[in-house]
């Protein structure tokens, strides 16, 4: 009986895994056939085909939800339209990873704009001269895997937190791919706090996304609903007193882009001066809340933010 339940449980691993290289398979395929194509072909047409995907999944569902309970005072109609359009900021997403080094010509020393435009330059350059502890964050809007590259463009030492893709046949790849183009990269995992620590003890830079579910958090509000967001960013602030500054990726029209790093926001702090990290987190939550609210449709809306697909 034990050999049963073993043998079984064996075939049912052996299954999940070739389900996985099949996904992962078919998904590389997909992008290598893109790169034959010219960028801007290619990212259009990955647009139409998730917003044709997209709302036939089970995510969409969700999707709405999140939407419907984040503007209550939108139409159906405008719903829909922004559920649409951030599902072809994904598609788009997916397209720029095969292009990003003909898609990133920003040059630092080029007065005129290219394909990527940035807004703060006078910060990445003082960060740059004047090197210290400091944090970055940002959100899953546009296309953010572009802030590391700019980083590493203008010559910035930025440890970057990033959480692998679930599928550890594609994760591979992602971070190969990662790895070449954005400077350091720490995957996300139990340790991963560590090296951030390491990171700001030797004077450098970390880069973090802060609008991930996250399950054991601090109690926030995020477009007025309750969710648990990650302290990490918080606890290091208290633990090394640096500077953070919030930057963002903007999607333009003609698939353009313009990163924009903006300046040191001031950290919440008690009455004896030490960091609040509950109201530091809620901070964060605010300015992500007024990005995604500018550009809603480029916010990645089918993530689980408010746990709310365990109740559909």
């Amino acid at each position: 009986m034990i050999f049963v339940r073993m043998l079984i449980t064996r075939l049912v691993l052996a299954a999940d895994r070739f389900r996985q290289w099949s996904i992962a398979q078919f998904v590389l395929l997909l992008l290598t056939i893109l790169k034959l194509f010219p960028a801007d072909m290619a990212i259009n047409f990955m647009d139409r085909v998730a917003r044709w995907i997209g709302p036939k999944t089970g995510r969409h569902k969700l999707t709405l939800i999140n939407l419907r309970n984040a503007f209550p005072e939108k139409s159906d109609a405008e719903i829909e339209a922004i559920a649409l359009e951030s599902w072809g900021n994904m598609g788009r997403l997916a397209a720029e990873y095969v292009f990003l080094d003909q898609l990133f010509d920003f040059d630092p020393a080029r007065a005129e704009p290219g394909r990527v435009e940035v807004s703060g330059i006078p910060l990445f350059l003082e960060l740059r001269d004047n090197p210290r502890p400091f944090i970055v964050f940002t959100a899953h809007s546009g296309n953010f895997e572009m802030l590391p590259v700019a980083g590493s463009a203008f010559g910035l030492d930025v440890t970057v937190l990033f959480r692998p893709p679930n599928n550890p046949y594609l994760a591979d790849r992602v971070f190969e791919f990662r790895k070449e183009r954005m400077g350091n990269l720490v995957p996300s995992h139990a340790g991963s706090s560590f090296a951030l620590a390491r990171q700001l003890e030797r004077g450098g830079g970390v880069g973090v996304l802060v609008d991930q579910k996250f399950r054991k958090g601090l109690k926030t509000k995020f477009f007025a609903q309750d969710v648990q967001t990650n302290p990490l960013l918080a606890k290091l602030v208290r633990q090394f007193n640096c500077e953070v500054y919030p930057a963002r990726c903007i999607r333009l029209p003609g698939n353009r882009f313009r990163l924009e790093l903006e300046p040191a926001v001031e950290i919440p702090r008690r009455a004896d001066g030490s960091v609040d990290v509950t109201a530091t987190a809620q901070m964060l939550n605010d300015k992500v809340e007024s990005w995604v609210r500018e550009y809603p449709g480029q916010w990645l809306w089918y993530h689980d933010r408010w746990h709310i697909k365990r109740s559909l």
